[in-house]
């Protein structure tokens, strides 16, 4: 056999198999599109060739590293510009670049170093490419790109760890920043350095750097804040840090950092945000406890923190876009503008944050975080009664849900969407097992956790849905959309028939949030349960000043899968007098 040197090229699309089970014809021609019109072209033009194609697969080889980089980055750069196919089925690749010796047979190509390429653009985002360090080596010095070093990772069937590198930003004249996540997104960065032992024993240095590896680790589960790897926050570790430096050498916004004490069999563990271009402070806390079990502690904190960071992080980005001129604005601002919306729980609300998240999407077409805010629209049009045709709102909901699962299929977020998706049109099965993949793909999401515990207990698995729901409260009981989980909880509290915690849970809600009609609607469910028929009605009418005709639209209301269950609703509010 022949052996040369190569530079391989290794593509695949994003959520094929799930583009072939919604529609085969139609992504098969979109596939077709794919290479005939944006592959193939860009390969030749850099002056590569593609030796094998299986499935929705591409590997091609270069003569250089620089041609194989080069040329990927010209083929992500237009498909990002490019619609490949209508809404449903978007294509879009993952890339995994390597370089080394190869064995030639015939037009074919045989080696670790293939293999390697094939494992690689498992590492990339959707859009994005992935470089082994061998790459890394042959490139930095003659491409304008930005690199984040992944560290060393084990890949199936190879004998050695590979180092690898993620690309994540074009330079430009104009754009001098250092490379970082932030700049290829335009959404801000955040690290987390390596949490300080301040206990003067070096046994104690295994807890503060397993706990900064564990936040880490469960951060890099978002899709909305990307996270700096492990390597690059960890030489900060025994340095005095000056964040603001932090800041500008590894290119973002947002730092955490923090501490942790031993003494006697206590610990306390402090950790603080910072807005690492200013120096604010966002958010502290302290934990202190008891060292029973090492391992459960370290979860148990790591849990709390990052299921603080993230609205504690989109607050801040909503405080800092506030003041950005409407023609500055990109795509991740009028994300985060329709988030705010959203939160203003109304069909007028719904309206402004739905046109948000479209002008998101002209902008970036391949953003599936716009997509998801666009279906969470249409979710909060039916749950609030102010769908003007049903029907087409949940149309639009599916449509926009699986479009955000096709564009990233590791978005927890997007599983959710489509998971409510699915309770709306009543098949419970499919529902519980999108909020189960969003539970996978984030553990210490609040919105995963509490979509689960719903979709189980609309199933008529009232005892496991609780358990979720009083978990999401938990990780995060400061969340400013905790009335939400709160009346979730409070209706499978009743469907349990645990009535008064139902009302105490109901009144919870409406604290939180007095304006937000469904929490009345089920405390005025449970009241009429619990005998109390007076503050029963008051509660309706209630809900009725906030939202008139709520009621009435919700006569035929039968959200439980069991018909027993949905009968059990609508005998709490039979039971409550009429007004006078």
């Amino acid at each position: 056999m022949v052996r040369r040197l190569a530079a391989i090229v290794s593509a695949d699309v994003v959520g094929y198999s799930r583009l072939m089970g919604a529609d085969e014809a139609g992504t098969l021609a979109a596939l077709k599109s794919l290479r005939s019109d944006v592959i193939e072209p860009r390969v030749r033009a850099a002056g590569g060739r593609i030796f094998k194609q299986v499935g929705d697969g591409v590997l091609a080889e270069f003569g250089s590293a620089v041609d194989a980089v080069g040329c990927a980055l010209a083929i992500q750069l237009q498909l990002a510009a490019r619609t490949m196919a209508p809404p449903e089925r978007p294509m879009m690749l993952r890339i995994g670049i390597n370089v080394g010796d190869v064995l030639v047979e015939g037009d074919d190509l045989y080696g670790d170093v293939v293999n390697i390429a094939v494992r690689l653009d498992a590492f990339a985002d959707a859009g994005g490419i992935c470089i082994s360090g061998d790459v890394y080596r042959q490139v930095r010095k003659h491409l304008d790109c930005g690199f984040e070093d992944l560290g060393e990772r084990t890949l199936k069937n190879i004998a050695e760890p590979v180092r690898l590198y993620r690309i994540v930003a074009e330079r430009s004249e104009s754009r001098p920043a250092p490379a970082s996540a932030e700049s290829m997104f335009d959404r801000p960065a955040l690290a987390v350095l390596p949490f300080t032992n301040m206990s003067g024993d070096p046994e104690q240095e295994y807890f503060s750097d397993g706990l900064s590896e564990d936040v880490i680790t469960a951060l890099a589960a978002w899709r909305s804040f990307p996270v700096i790897a492990r390597n690059s926050s960890f030489i900060y570790k025994g340095r005095a840090v000056d964040v603001k430096r932090v800041a500008h050498e590894l290119g973002l916004r947002y730092v955490l950092e923090g501490s942790v004490r031993k003494g006697g069999d206590r610990l306390r563990v402090t950790a603080q945000l910072i807005e690492a271009t200013t120096g604010h402070h966002l958010w502290a806390e302290k934990f202190d406890r008891r060292l029973a079990d090492v391992f459960a502690l370290q979860e148990e904190i790591t849990r709390h923190i990052v299921a603080t960071l993230e609205p504690e992080l989109q607050r801040a980005e909503q405080r800092r876009i506030a003041l950005k001129k409407p023609e500055n604005l990109n795509a991740w601002d009028f994300c985060l503008r329709g988030q705010a919306q959203l939160d203003d729980v109304s069909k007028e609300g719904n309206a402004r944050a739905r046109a948000l998240f479209e002008r998101a999407i002209a902008l970036d077409p391949g953003y599936s975080q716009a997509y998801t805010g666009l279906a969470n629209s249409h979710h909060r049009d039916i749950l609030l009664e102010c769908a003007e045709d049903r029907a087409a709102s949940l149309a639009s909901l599916f449509a926009a849900a699986r479009r955000a699962v096709a564009v990233d299929d590791a978005s927890s977020p997007a599983h959710e969407a489509l998971s409510t998706a699915y309770i709306w049109s009543d098949e419970h099965d499919l529902a519980i097992a999108e909020a189960e993949r969003a539970v996978e793909l984030d553990p210490n999401s609040v919105v995963a956790r509490r979509s689960l515990g719903n979709k189980l207990d609309l199933a008529g698995r009232s005892a496991e849905g609780i358990a979720h729901l009083e978990r999401a409260l938990q990780l995060s009981p400061q969340d400013p959309q905790s009335q939400v989980p709160m009346t979730f909880l409070a209706r499978a509290y009743l469907n349990a028939r645990r009535y008064e915690d139902a009302v105490s849970c109901a009144r919870k809600a409406i604290g939180r949030r007095p304006d937000y009609p469904h929490a009345h609607y089920i405390l005025a469910i449970a009241l009429g349960h619990f005998g109390r028929h007076a503050e029963a009605r008051l509660a309706l009418d209630a809900c009725e000043r906030l939202h008139p005709g709520f009621a009435a639209k919700r006569a035929r209301w039968k959200p439980y899968r069991n018909a027993a269950d949905n009968a059990h609703l609508h005998e709490g509010l039979r039971r409550i007098a009429p007004a006078p």
